[in-house]
């Protein structure tokens, strides 16, 4: 379904696509969402499709790129995270999310990073494995800190072998795996073989490993699951909402759940929702030998769907045998919980915009706010960087960082004005969203340079505030400028809309200094390399990877240098004697 923009507002799938057609346009029509979509709509366009399956694939592509207004939509940008174990001699454990290369082990995915980095910190206690740079791990002369404290046998600086390290990586991928009775197994056949050898030093710590191990199954273990990987999905209704809870289960250990919250899935049941879930979310990456879905939905149209997208093993059960169903408990325990922990976090966020119209003074009306910080270490790199406050959330998406560039080391206010009239010129060029209020980290200064600017750009409309931390410098003594000349000093700390102007003001904060940070690092890093002659992007970049940065580099003779890929004796003496 099209507008009359030309934007495409709905897009749906159907056997009989003059029934479906037919049933938006009955005279009794019950959901005002639905009349209001009829309402907009301009023309109707259609493809015809070989079967159902390729329908409904056609439809989730095309919902994935185009966003339609009145379609569900489940929001899920970021790619898993994954524990991944590298190729190589010395196999490193280092947490990962984006593209797979061969030569690796990936293990996941995991619902969070918080859960991957509990599961390297597992592996680094029973295992012993490393987890540092191949830069730092490449350079050390003594162990660091992760051995003395047991956290790794130190193969950097050959305390264990290839051959026994092999070992340490092979179980530790089994246990990833879920098969830990064959790890315990080789663990305990060690551990008697090192006794038998009077090297008892050696089996205390295949005991201690198989000790930590017993320790974890007992905790986290579902082995009574005919399969070892698994997602459990689980659905709830309240609120005027739809929360899909999905709880992730690999190698026979639950790793955790996440939350969605489907866009627009008031006045959809819950059987088109699941069915939108699954389509929308496995529709790049493979699902789990079993499915665990309590709800009743069209099975074998979801069956159809894996079939064509190659994965036509998938088992979809809805019930979970033996003393594990807890698991389906939990998910829909933790599906409630999610949906009334947004639920309060919306009327949180409602009564905050309440309160912070009425301390501003400001219409009902208001309600998309843009803040401003500059960010420098006296005067260097100055990045500038503006967030956005809009439909009761943090936009993410909208924020923008600004290198500043062609003014004096430390203007702020020059920064302020390269920043706004960059900003603003681009939106009333593009006819882009403009905001309702202006938040400007400073005071009267800033504040003066932000209403200059407007009045240049011919914008009159936006309510320009300064936020001003004042002599104390402390977070709560707050002093708020307006453009209109109203001066608010001494707020009570407990006032919700001034807890948001903090709040987006931090956020505003947050986002400019680690920009700065960044640019400011990349500059110190690269910058003296630049200056020699014959060393490009690539020489510059294998330099700092070999010897772990700047320092590195610094410290290490001609022979040392000639090592490195693609850096000859010549350049390898320009370097040493730009150096020394």
């Amino acid at each position: 379904m099209i507008n009359s923009k030309l934007e495409v507002i709905y897009i749906g799938k159907a056997k009989n696509l003059k029934k479906r057609v037919a049933s938006y346009f009955v005279k009794k029509q019950s959901s005002p969402r639905t009349k209001l979509m009829i309402s907009k709509i301009d023309a109707i366009e259609f493809t015809i499709t070989n079967t159902e399956a390729d329908a409904l694939i056609l439809e989730n592509n095309l919902i994935k790129e185009l966003l339609p207004r009145y379609n569900v939509i489940f929001r899920d940008d970021k790619s898993y995270p994954y524990l991944m174990v590298t190729g190589g001699k010395f196999p490193r454990l280092m947490f990962h999310r984006g593209t797979q290369k061969k030569e690796n082990q990936y293990f996941g995915p995991f619902p969070n990073s918080n859960a991957v980095r509990q599961s390297i910190q597992l592996l680094q206690k029973v295992f012993m494995l490393r987890t540092c740079e191949d830069s730092v791990f490449n350079n050390r002369t003594r162990p660091c800190l992760q051995h003395q404290i047991k956290r790794c046998t130190a193969p950097c600086v050959g305390l264990i072998s290839d051959f026994d390290y092999k070992n340490d990586i092979k179980q530790a991928a089994l246990f990833l795996k879920g098969k830990d009775n064959e790890v315990i197994s080789d663990l305990t056949k060690r551990m008697n073989q090192s006794s038998d050898e009077f090297n008892y030093e050696r089996a205390a710590i295949f005991r201690d490993r198989i000790q930590s191990l017993r320790q974890v199954r007992l905790k986290q273990s579902v082995s009574d699951f005919s399969e070892n990987d698994a997602d459990i999905i689980a659905t709830e209704e309240g609120f005027g909402q739809v929360c899909v809870n999905l709880v992730m289960i690999r190698g026979g250990r639950h790793l955790g759940d996440k939350s969605f919250f489907p866009k627009n899935s008031v006045e959809q049941n819950i059987e088109n929702i699941i069915e939108v879930f699954l389509t929308q979310y496995y529709n790049q990456k493979a699902p789990p030998p079993v499915l665990v879905i309590e709800k009743k939905f069209d099975k074998d149209l979801i069956g159809k769907f894996f079939s064509l997208k190659e994965y036509p093993l998938v088992k979809i059960i809805s019930r979970i045998p033996g003393d594990k169903k807890m698991w389906l408990m939990m998910a829909n325990q933790n599906a409630k919980i999610a949906l009334k922990q947004k639920n309060n976090e919306h009327a949180s966020q409602v009564k905050r915009i309440k309160a912070f119209r009425k301390l501003l003074n400001l219409s009902e009306q208001t309600d998309r706010v843009e803040c401003f910080d500059i960010s420098h270490t006296m005067g260097e790199k100055t990045v500038g960087s503006c967030v956005v406050f809009d439909k009761n959330m943090m936009q993410n998406k909208e924020y923008r960082r600004y290198n500043i560039e062609n003014i004096k080391p430390g203007d702020d206010y020059g920064a302020m004005q390269q920043v706004l009239e960059r900003r603003y010129r681009k939106i009333i060029s593009e006819d882009l969203v403009k905001p309702d209020i202006i938040l400007i980290d400073g005071g009267k200064g800033q504040l003066g340079v932000a209403k200059s600017i407007m009045e240049e750009l011919g914008i009159s409309d936006i309510v320009l505030v300064g936020v001003s931390k004042g002599p104390l410098r402390k977070s709560g003594t707050e002093t708020l400028f307006t453009s209109n000349g109203v001066i608010l000093e001494n707020i009570d700390q407990s006032d919700l809309g001034f807890h948001l102007i903090q709040q987006i003001r931090d956020e505003a904060h947050r986002f400019a200094i680690t920009g700065h940070r960044a640019r400011r690092d990349k500059a110190r890093i690269t910058s003296s390399i630049e200056e020699i002659e014959g060393v490009g992007i690539k020489k510059r970049k294998s330099l700092l990877v070999y010897f772990g940065g700047l320092e590195g580099v610094k410290k290490a003779t001609i022979e040392e240098l000639i090592i490195v890929e693609g850096i000859s004796n010549k350049i390898a003496e320009k370097i040493f004697n730009f150096f020394h």
